[in-house]
């Protein structure tokens, strides 16, 4: 049995996979003081849904897999610990330099973005390589260690450290560290060759400096998970996802919690793409994931998920960039709790501030008084008051109404349902620019592939979106409210391991990219005998950073083969490059050489048998099929016929308008549109023209 454990801001959702692989999903409110409590109350929902005492059901698991937004809460928050940054003397403004850039060149009243870390916590270290790697100026120990006495006279919790060309030769990082076990024991620090090998100074010291800051907290929050899930009866291997799409062990992710910035939205594509190839059978998808708070919108191109390097935490230029690769998720401020709002000049706005889980919709009853998304639906009748949650949750229609036409029909002069319908339209819009934002920028058309919807709240206006998108097929999983959990189910122990090494394909460096490429696979290899050892199946990547001479920036090539024996093997490299930089930039330059930048290897450990992804068969209870009046722009209210999910037949067809319910969403089918049930259990539609 495993589980599989995603929290998000209004509701930690679970899926239970019994030993018949079936799968039981469950949701909790997350509860924002403590979040392991919210993921334990989903857990006794589990146990109480499936009959069994707690301890009972957890003493049965073998995995337990954790998705959590707590790092990146910290950071956002200013909940990380008093961090010191150690850079190369004379070079004490990497985190204010950065790299430049602005989101708005002409609007000079925004303010310059503070450095991640105050230049009162940097310190500067003697000592200068050269970037062959040699010595110009020696390590000074002595200068060294009155630093570090000055980092415990601050009372400094942890330490990043981030040196030039140490990625070319690390003695003096690993200098630093040792007179820092030394000097300052049992105080973490991060070396930045070690965590992040790029070329990119400022990139490479963020993200030292970003992880540094969250080690004390993620360790001491990793080990209480651990120990509440022992306490609890759970004794199986405890794995976190991360911000690449995979998982790794909790003790290993304590150690470099960066892995965690992006943990839970990185699952998403990973289940997004599996439905989308077996359900649509097409490899290129969107996947929007729908939570209470957040719109997250990631991207499936030719089976592969893209990940990115230009990670900010916060705004793009006014945040900070984690430098680290990641899943390439994009998050607007949109859900089912996002507030809807008036401005100064009578315009209605959705988003992005939300209600959250506390106090949550004003429907919730829990001292909500903002009309939100949730609201909406409800007042229009997409949602059943007494059947929200499976009815555990009763929803209190007539506060929405009042707070809808206080806040939003009365101020624009609109009916009480034409208000609400505007709130879903405005919430549409933007989510529509979220995704044309990260497809366009990548060069996909939308009109080409799959939108897979995902969370709770995305049957609500997922229709919508895939007509303003023009997306042929609309997916929503039958696991589609936990999507992420579910990714998590699916993923695998995965590792990254990276090399820096310039070389050009007009002038191959044969012996040297295939040292770097040996040590690399050695380092992948380890993993499998390590953490790995047991998978059922492992698989190695290698991949290129490369670029057109003079271009500032990389992208990222798989190698075609994993080492080069000659010119044959540099001109499929080569070509595959030419390829990728047409699909990103609709432009090839077929007669230029290459530039090599870095290295790396992906190693994936797959840990359980394949999952079906496919609810256990479950008795419809509470909502019945029936029909209700519910409102729709360019309708009014109209009887609409309501459908149990879990009772549509495979290959079915139910032409809008129509709601589907679940005990975990609900699926808006807009008067023309058609939904058909796959036989895995996914709900697939035509969007229609409405």
């Amino acid at each position: 049995m495993r589980f599989a454990v995603d929290t998000g801001g209004t509701f930690t959702d679970l899926l239970v996979e019994d030993s018949a692989g079936a799968l039981h999903m469950f949701k909790a409110a997350t509860t924002p003081a403590d979040p392991i409590r919210g993921v334990i109350d989903a857990l006794q929902v589990a146990a109480d849904g499936l009959g069994r005492k707690l301890p009972e059901l957890l003493a049965a698991g073998e995995t337990f897999i954790y998705g959590t937004t707590h790092a990146i809460n910290a950071i956002i928050t200013g909940n990380t610990a008093r961090t010191a940054f150690l850079t190369t003397e004379g070079h004490p403004d990497v985190l204010v330099l950065r790299e430049g850039g602005r989101s708005e060149p002409f609007n000079f009243t925004v303010p310059y973005p503070e450095p991640y870390i105050p230049r009162s916590l940097t310190w500067e270290v003697p000592g200068r390589l050269r970037p062959d790697g040699s010595e110009m100026i020696p390590f000074d120990d002595a200068a060294c260690r009155r630093v570090i006495a000055d980092l415990r006279a601050r009372d400094v919790k942890a330490v990043a450290v981030c040196l030039l060309w140490s990625i070319v030769n690390p003695a003096h990082e690993l200098r630093v560290a040792a007179l820092l076990d030394a000097e300052l024991p049992g105080v973490p620090y991060t070396l930045s060759h070690q965590l992040n090998p790029t070329l990119r100074e400022y990139r490479r010291a963020s993200s030292a400096c970003i992880d540094a800051s969250l080690k004390p907290m993620m360790a001491a929050y990793m080990a209480g998970l651990t120990e509440r899930l022992r306490g609890a009866g759970f004794a199986g291997r405890v794995l976190v996802v991360t911000s690449q799409g995979g998982v790794m062990d909790g003790a290993d992710v304590a150690r470099a919690p960066i892995h965690l910035i992006n943990s839970g939205p990185s699952m998403a594509p990973v289940s997004g793409r599996r439905f989308s190839i077996e359900d649509e059978g097409n490899d290129t998808a969107v996947i929007a994931d729908t939570g209470g708070t957040t719109y997250d919108v990631s991207l499936v191109r030719r089976g592969r998920i893209p990940w990115s390097r230009e990670t900010w935490i916060g705004q793009p230029y006014r945040g900070h960039m984690t430098g680290f690769p990641s899943v390439d998720v994009r998050s607007i401020g949109a859900g089912g709790g996002s507030i809807a709002w008036i401005d100064d000049g009578g315009m209605l706005h959705v988003g992005p501030k939300s209600a959250g889980a506390v106090p949550g919709p004003v429907c919730y009853g829990h001292g909500g008084t903002k009309p939100t998304v949730t609201d909406a639906a409800l007042v229009l009748g997409y949602i059943d008051p007494d059947f929200f949650l499976g009815g555990s949750m009763k929803l209190d229609l007539a506060a929405a109404e009042a707070a809808i036409a206080q806040d939003v029909a009365g101020p624009l002069g609109l009916t009480t349902d034409e208000a609400a319908s505007a709130m879903i339209s405005v919430a549409t819009e933007n989510m529509v620019q979220a995704i044309l934002d990260i497809t366009v920028n990548q060069g996909i058309d939308p009109r080409e592939a799959v939108l897979v919807g995902g969370g709770g709240a995305a049957g609500l206006n997922s229709v919508l979106i895939a007509r303003r998108l023009e997306t042929p097929r609309l997916l929503i999983p039958e696991v589609g409210a936990a999507l992420s959990a579910a990714g998590a189910l699916m993923s695998d122990l995965t590792a990254q391991f990276h090399a820096t090494l310039f070389t050009r394909s007009a002038d191959f460096d044969y012996a040297r990219v295939n040292a770097v490429l040996d040590d690399l696979e050695k380092r992948a290899r380890a993993f499998i005998a390590g953490p790995g050892q047991g998978a059922r199946a492992q698989t190695i990547t290698f991949f290129a950073e490369a670029r057109y001479p003079e271009q500032v920036w990389e992208l990222e090539v798989k190698l075609p083969s994993s080492r080069f024996a000659g010119p044959a093997d540099v001109a499929a490299l080569t070509e595959a490059f030419h390829q990728t930089h047409e699909e990103v930039f609709a432009i090839r330059d077929a007669n230029s050489p290459i530039e090599i930048v870095g290295w790396s290897v992906a190693v994936a450990c797959r840990i359980r048998d394949d999952s079906g992804g496919t609810l256990a068969a479950t008795t419809a209870s509470g909502a019945e099929d029936g029909v209700r009046m519910a409102y729709f722009p360019s309708h009014g209210r109209v009887p609409t016929a309501l459908r149990r999910f879990e009772a549509i037949l495979p290959g079915e067809k139910i032409a809008g308008p129509a709601i589907i319910e679940s005990s975990f969403t609900t699926i808006v089918v807009n008067p023309g549109a058609v939904a058909e049930r796959r036989p895995s259990g996914s709900l697939s539609l035509d969007p229609g023209r409405g």
